[in-house]
């Protein structure tokens, strides 16, 4: 984590809690003294200040912008929190408009988060403004979602629970990712060391049984 921030990417279908868990994740590490930061999602300020959801012409600049934000947070910060991932623009693409096109670019950007939680269908449908399409889209989109990160090798935790259990459950997850990943950055700076005796040719020689640097 030393040239860049943890970066943990959120995603699911629609009026999952993706948003409410980001910010929660954030404030929660920053009560934990960490320097963490959520990164929201471009697709809803596009909505607010356009008052339309998106052509399919526009999908590709979102998606970017997305992996922008989240690039640019990761610099600044030690934890990044992002409320989505060009994957869901992705995913949108695909089941509204039948492009798949934006898949190859925003898998790759998606693979930049080091850990990525995929919130579950057990929450009731909520409207939500011009985001919002309707409680019968979120299976399809949670499938496709799943599908392709199996399909590219990105492994990902399923956040499940009502309320303040949802948000312990992922801090669990997240808080152990972080200090699995300190663990490991720990070790990668500690320096190697191997004595070499005088009978390093001899295949007798107990040295020959410990591990290489």
């Amino acid at each position: 984590m030393a040239e860049r921030g943890f970066v943990f990417a959120i995603v699911g279908a629609e009026s999952t809690g993706k948003t409410t868990l980001a910010r929660g994740l954030a404030a929660a590490l920053r009560a934990d003294g960490l320097n963490a930061v959520m990164v929201p999602e471009v697709l809803r300020e596009f909505c607010d200040d356009l008052g339309r959801t998106p052509y399919p012409h526009e999908q590709a600049a979102i998606a970017l912008a997305q992996t922008q934000r989240m690039a640019s947070a990761s610099r600044t910060h030690s934890v990044v929190v992002s409320d989505t991932t060009a994957l869901m623009t992705a995913v949108y693409s695909d089941y509204l408009f039948d492009d798949q096109t934006l898949y190859g670019q925003a898998l790759a950007d998606h693979a930049q988060a080091d850990l990525t939680l995929l919130t579950a269908l057990d929450l009731p449908w909520e409207a939500d403004g011009l985001q919002r399409d309707g409680a019968h889209v979120r299976e399809p989109v949670d499938t496709l979602i799943r599908h392709h990160l199996v399909q590219a090798g990105l492994p990902f935790s399923v956040v499940a629970g009502q309320g303040a259990h949802r948000l312990q459950q992922a801090l669990i997850t997240v808080r152990q990712a972080l200090t699995a990943a300190r663990r490991a950055q720990d070790n990668a700076q500690r320096p190697r060391w191997r004595w070499v005796c005088d009978k390093c040719d001899d295949g007798e020689c107990e040295q020959h049984w410990l591990p290489r640097a």
